[in-house]
């Protein structure tokens, strides 16, 4: 069966004074359809920038990006035209990703008048349609983004991305700007809308407790780059990275147990500019050996079950 998504060595350089900041270098995954693969890692790891660059708003260096068993690397206009359609972003704050001279209407219909050839009444039809889906009563349909609230601004920003009816959607950390309650609210609504329509989200965050919750599976970055790749369950269950590990202890838990212990990482972090062949967190992992310079190799360590670090064995059995 052919997966819905599949990217093979994607990476996204940017110029600057100082050399080549490697944002994202060489991301490996595929997903199935109606299936969600959370990314998480610390701020600056390249999150943000592997979703965007998956969707062309903006082009990556190299790799190839397939869609549908279909290579969509280098499209052209007509065929990104087509490609919008099945690939869609929620965006991180719902405020500043809205037009604040645009009503709640205008909003949700804005994908409509540019991609659908429907008349006015059908367009508005399809529009209340799409607010009753996400949950926005019809009596805000004249009101301005500044007059709601910052959940009712996210649902406005999912029916936009549902709009077109696509496959495919990029949640760019879609609940970190809400109240915790809100959070949930939305998440079930994402995971409702999932499960009506087959979709297919890429759920980035740092959020470890929500990623948990939502994802199928689950890719942890670090400096641009995948360290560890699992079934959620199996990677929460196995978690075999040092980095992978450290994010993990961080998590707050109500009780924390007596033989847990917090992974503090110390150390400076090594800059992603110009960056050395061998494993970039070396700089701040206390397993590090001299055979860390060298390039680390994703391994299989269990079914499913990837992983960048070439003492995950010896790492493993420390652990346990």
């Amino acid at each position: 069966m052919t997966p819905l998504l599949e990217v093979r060595d994607l990476k996204k350089y940017f110029k600057n004074k100082a050399g080549m900041l490697h944002a994202v270098d060489g991301i490996d995954f595929v997903l199935e359809e109606g299936k969600t693969l959370g990314v998480v890692g610390e701020s600056g790891c390249g999150k943000t920038t592997l979703g965007r660059t998956v969707l062309h708003l903006i082009e990556a260096t190299s790799g190839q990006i397939l869609f549908e068993g279909k290579d969509i690397s280098n499209p052209t206009k007509q065929e990104m035209h087509g490609i919008r359609r099945k690939m869609q972003i929620i965006f991180q704050d719902p405020f500043s990703s809205l037009n604040p001279r645009m009503s709640v209407c205008e909003a949700i219909m804005e994908p409509l008048v540019l991609h659908e050839h429907m008349s006015k009444s059908e367009m508005l039809t399809e529009t209340r349609r799409l607010m009753d889906t996400v949950g926005i009563a019809t009596r805000f349909e004249n009101s301005y983004p500044h007059e709601l609230d910052g959940g009712r601004r996210q649902r406005i920003g999912v029916a936009r991305a549902l709009a077109l009816n696509p496959k495919f959607i990029v949640c760019d950390e879609p609940v970190s700007a809400l109240d915790v309650s809100i959070q949930a609210q939305i998440i079930n609504l994402m995971l409702d809308l999932q499960e009506q329509r087959g979709l297919a989200y890429m759920f980035v965050t740092h959020d470890l407790s929500v990623v948990k919750y939502i994802s199928d599976d689950i890719m942890v970055m670090y400096l641009g780059q995948m360290v560890e790749k699992a079934p959620s369950d199996e990677l929460f269950k196995n978690t075999c990275h040092p980095y992978s590990i450290a994010l993990l202890s961080a998590i707050p838990v109500p009780v924390y147990p007596n033989n847990a212990q917090r992974v503090l990482l110390r150390g400076e972090i090594t800059s992603p500019i110009n960056p050395k062949p061998g494993c970039r967190f070396m700089a701040r992992c206390r397993f590090a050996e001299e055979k860390c310079n060298e390039p680390q190799v994703i391994e299989e360590c269990a079914p499913g079950h990837f992983v960048a670090c070439c003492r995950y064995k010896e790492i493993k059995e420390n652990k346990d």
